[in-house]
Order: C-alpha cells, then sequence, then structure tokens
C-alpha cells in the first residue's frame, strides 16, 4: 500500500483544502500516482480539482458505509497520475451511519487496504471537525500534516488537535506520525505572525517546515 497522509485541522478555513490539492498536484507533477480521498462533505477539494457534482456517482461515503470502493469511487483528474475519490453533502449522513457499525473507525484504513498498490500516496482531505471522519482518517495514514493559521487561537486549537492524535496513536493506530505543521496566511510583517510561528516553534520545534 502506498503513503497515506491526512490533511487535518479542527478549524475550517485555514487552508486544508489549498494544501491537500496543491500538494497532490506536485506529487503528481514528480511522477507519483496520487489519490486524493476528499473527505470533507463541502467537497471543496474535488470541484478544486475540476469534478462537476453530476460527476460525483459514487463518493466517500459510498466508500465509508461500503457500497463501493476505492477504486470504483476513483475519478481521473485532468492533472495526469492524479485521481479523486470526490465528496457531495451525502456525507454527513456518515458520521451517524458509522456509529451503528462494527470497526466504524476502520472503515476507510480497510477501504485502502484493498487498494493495494495502486497508488503511490493517498492524500486525505478532512472535515474541519475531530468526529468520525476524522477519526477514520487518522486510523488509516502513516501521517498527519497540519496546516496551522497564523492567528490568536491557533495553538489552542493545535492542543485539542494533538491531544486526538495522541488519543488515536494510543488506541487506534500506533504507527501514526505527526509529518510536520504547515504554517498558513503568513505575513512576515505582522507582529501577530512572527509571535504565533516562534510559539509553534518552541512548542513543536522541527515539526514546524520553514
Amino acid at each position: 500500500m502506498g503513503r497515506v497522509l491526512s490533511i487535518v485541522s479542527q478549524k475550517g478555513g485555514v487552508g486544508k483544502t489549498t494544501t491537500a490539492v496543491n500538494m497532490a498536484t506536485a506529487l503528481a507533477a514528480i511522477g507519483k500516482n496520487v489519490l486524493v480521498i476528499d473527505l470533507d462533505p463541502q467537497g471543496n477539494a474535488s470541484t478544486g480539482l475540476g469534478i462537476d457534482q453530476e460527476q460525483r456517482e459514487k463518493t466517500s461515503y459510498d466508500v465509508l458505509i461500503g457500497h463501493a470502493t476505492l477504486a470504483d469511487s476513483a475519478l481521473a483528474t485532468s492533472i495526469p497520475r492524479l485521481s479523486v475519490v470526490p465528496a457531495t453533502i451525502d456525507l454527513t449522513g456518515a458520521e451517524i451511519e458509522l456509529v451503528g457499525m462494527q470497526d466504524r473507525e476502520y472503515q476507510l484504513k480497510i477501504a485502502l487496504q484493498e487498494m493495494g498498490s495502486v497508488w503511490d500516496y493517498a492524500i486525505i482531505d478532512c472535515p474541519p471537525s475531530l468526529g468520525l471522519l476524522t477519526i477514520n482518517a487518522l486510523t488509516a495514514s502513516n501521517a498527519v500534516l497540519i496546516p496551522l493559521q497564523c492567528e490568536f487561537y491557533a495553538l489552542e486549537g493545535l492542543s485539542h488537535l494533538l491531544r486526538t492524535i495522541q488519543l488515536v496513536q494510543g488506541n487506534l493506530n500506533p504507527e501514526l506520525s505527526i509529518h510536520g505543521v504547515v504554517l498558513t496566511m503568513y505575513d512576515r510583517r505582522n507582529k501577530l505572525t512572527e509571535q504565533i510561528e516562534a510559539d509553534v516553534r518552541n512548542f513543536l520545534g522541527a515539526d514546524v517546515y520553514k
């Protein structure tokens, strides 16, 4: 199985989808076969990769509840070697349906294991919450990439996310690691940006990208 990375933050508007789409495109550009899994009901990653609503017949919702495989749901994009499993608003109901399922936290991991070695990378664009969709993504992933907006409440949100990651490591996926933190909406002219950067680097050290 290829390497699986989740782009995670419980806050909206911090650059998760932008990070996922651009990183996937960059990996495809250097010759890797990449699958983006849109796990956000807003479906912005799907839209950003050129997938119209009418094309989204099988989605990440179908994968999670066992109605389709990743291979069935993946759509080729206009970018060579880059495919996407799209999302629609139906995904909002997946959390409710997953509650009653056996191995509910492992549904995406099971689907990825069935995928085999078709793709070199699977990049999961997570919703802005720490519910069952994100837990499925973390359980299925090798590592987490955290976009962190340089704003006042950033560190408080980061501490909640790190606790969730620790719980997943302890109970569901001991192999999960933090790939790194990406500072987003970064403006060096802004004193708050400088302060947030200094605080995050003091807290996480080399895990924060330059």
